[in-house]
């Protein structure tokens, strides 16, 4: 189903504007789509993506500042989401060795092994709701960098 009959909506002022809707509606979409596959687990979607960036950036240590640079909420609060992933054992806190006023968070065992789970439910997810071939993907993603260019 198209935007315009998604949101009931005939008319449009241009084309563009049409698009801008159409990223914002599939964006709350996604989202949406997201909270549903992590809530099982226990996780949000901020909480998943801290998650994802630490065990990208393991063994290596992190630093918040790290994990607002790369976060794709940059409205989120990291420091709050590294809170709640250590009282869920998710996530390491240790003060830094060269620094003592900097703090490195590293991603525990039980971090590692939940997002090995979700692995397997993004997959399964991904495969269920593949609309694009990969070419398609490529040309959505240069249009998208375009947009933020």
């Amino acid at each position: 189903m198209g935007i315009a009959e998604e949101i009931k909506q005939k008319k449009f002022k241009t084309e563009y504007s049409k698009a801008v809707v159409n990223l914002i509606y599939t964006n709350s979409w996604l989202h949406q789509t997201h909270v549903k596959l992590f809530k099982p687990f226990g996780l949000t979607t901020p909480q998943f993506n801290i998650l994802r960036i630490l065990r990208g950036q393991h063994p290596e240590p992190s630093t918040v500042n790290l994990l607002i640079d790369r976060m794709l909420d940059k409205s989120s609060n990291a420091s709050r989401i590294v809170d709640k992933l250590e009282e869920k054992g998710l996530v390491l806190r240790k003060q830094c060795g060269h620094d003592r006023r900097a703090v490195d968070v590293f991603i525990s065992k039980e971090g590692l092994d939940l997002l090995s789970q979700l692995d397997k439910e993004m997959e399964s997810w991904e495969k269920q709701s593949r609309k694009l071939s990969e070419e398609e993907s490529k040309v959505l993603n240069d249009l998208l960098d375009k947009i933020r260019s």
